[in-house]
């Protein structure tokens, strides 16, 4: 008995300890490891203008990626609004290339807050941290918060962007243990149709041979993105045509000058077609083309006009970000950025020599190595549209396990969708080239059905 009442006594006593630990939250976490400092100073206490009702743990702060060049990735993780520990951790990526996920996936598209004409934050309803720990990362460097030091002429591209993105996870990581072996998701748009691919190669290359992963990585999600060149500019060109915004002559010249050429470097024939094509969309916004207007997109030079990025939408975040408080509030601009933050850096994109003209052997290969892959499109953009996708997805050539069919939300379609073998793919109707932007509800669903692998709802519920 007295055994058995000393042992009763000693387990009441670790649980105390215990929970007089856990209680604390400043050194150690819930498995009793230790919390690296640097987490700790990362943590958000409140961003200017936060509605009360947001009780989700932020963290934001930058991990070096090259310490030589003085290369540092800027950060934002939002943690899920319920029951974080159980969530899995998604990595957003934006693309342009030279765009700020921060700018647009974290504050205009799949984050919680949005930013107001008199300077607070409103909660949108619709936000992805519902279902996930969000982890936005501002990549390259050069990029929104990310900065380097080196003034040295360093070739910018698809290469170095995914190494530091993989060098940036590893250090996360070390920083973040709690994350360690969590499901671990990457989604994105536009430009990310190279990032994400890349970035998951280099994942998957790296985590061969290994049983339990420290990244383990489940799969990507991606949307309305550049995939492969030929591919996609024959179907947007046709998306133009079919859609009355080009001549039959115009369409007629593109297809003959710019098949071949790289997305982002037309030559000069197919600069001079593209010119064409643009001139005659008339006072359309390409990224959504029944949606408003942008002013805006005409003050950048061509290609960009189209083929860049959106900056009506990012009107109010864009004063947000460049307060002094709120980049205090989130650790931002330490160094003193020489420039006000931008969404999108000129500097970046026009720096840009790496880009391969095609991600569909990097695709094979990931999904041979059995990695859940869901692309999709929302069916008003005229930037990277569905018809440049869906030929891309078609060079694939792969097995068809469920054919194309309608999918549904409270009674109405909201797209179409094919799963094929390895990969599936759903259309959003009404979404332009950000479908969270444009259709947030339709979005939040696919996002749900992607994380738990199910194929869209095919009947009226």
């Amino acid at each position: 008995m007295r055994d058995l009442i000393n042992s009763s006594l000693r387990h009441r006593k670790l649980t105390i300890t215990f929970l007089l630990l856990f209680a604390s939250n400043v050194v150690t976490s819930i498995d009793l490891q230790p919390i690296p400092k640097q987490q700790i100073r990362d943590k958000i206490v409140k961003l200017p203008g936060q509605p009360s009702n947001a009780t989700f743990d932020q963290y934001s702060g930058y991990v070096t990626v090259d310490r030589k060049e003085g290369r540092a990735l800027f950060y934002w993780l939002i943690e899920a609004s319920r029951k974080p520990e159980s969530k899995p951790l998604v990595l957003w990526l934006n693309g342009g290339p030279g765009c700020s996920s921060i700018a647009y996936g974290a504050s205009e598209e799949i984050g919680p807050f949005r930013a107001t004409p008199d300077g607070n934050l409103t909660l949108s309803p619709y936000s992805w941290n519902k279902d996930a720990n969000l982890l936005f990362l501002d990549s390259p460097a050069g990029v929104g918060f990310s900065y380097s030091n080196s003034s040295a002429d360093e070739r910018i591209g698809d290469d170095r962007t995914a190494k530091d993105a993989y060098k940036f996870l590893t250090r996360w990581f070390e920083r973040f243990p709690q994350f360690k072996y969590r499901s671990f998701y990457i989604a994105g748009e536009s430009y990310a149709g190279h990032y994400i691919p890349q970035l998951s190669k280099v994942i998957v290359d790296h985590n061969k041979g290994i049983k339990n992963p420290t990244i383990n990585f489940k799969g990507f999600l991606l949307g309305n993105p550049l995939i492969d060149d030929y591919h996609d500019n024959i179907g947007t060109f046709e998306f133009w045509w079919n859609h009355g915004l080009i001549s039959d002559l115009t369409y007629k010249r593109l297809n003959q000058s710019c098949p071949l050429d790289s997305f982002l470097f037309p030559h000069d024939h197919c600069y001079s077609a593209l010119s064409e094509a643009y001139s005659q969309f008339g006072d359309i916004n390409p990224y959504d083309i029944y949606g408003p207007v942008c002013p805006d997109l005409g003050t950048l030079p061509l290609p960009w006009t189209f083929r860049g990025n959106d900056q009506c939408v990012v009107k109010y975040t864009k004063i947000y970000m460049n307060r002094r408080d709120v980049q205090n509030a989130l650790h931002a601009n330490t160094t003193g950025i020489p420039h006000p933050w931008q969404t999108c850096s000129d500097t970046v994109r026009g720096s840009w020599a790496d880009s391969p003209k095609s991600m569909l052997p990097i695709f094979q290969q990931l999904i041979k190595a059995g990695i859940r892959i869901w692309v999709f499109s929302g069916d008003t953009d005229a930037v990277l549209p569905l018809s440049a996708t869906r030929y891309s997805l078609n060079a694939l050539n792969l097995k068809v396990n469920t054919s194309w069919h309608a999918w549904y939300i409270n009674q109405k379609v909201g797209g179409w969708s094919q799963v094929y073998e390895g990969l599936s793919y759903v259309t959003v109707r009404g979404a332009g080239h950000e479908v969270p932007l444009t259709r947030p509800k339709l979005a939040s669903t696919l996002f749900k059905h992607f994380l738990a692998n199910k194929i869209m709802p095919n009947h009226p519920y």
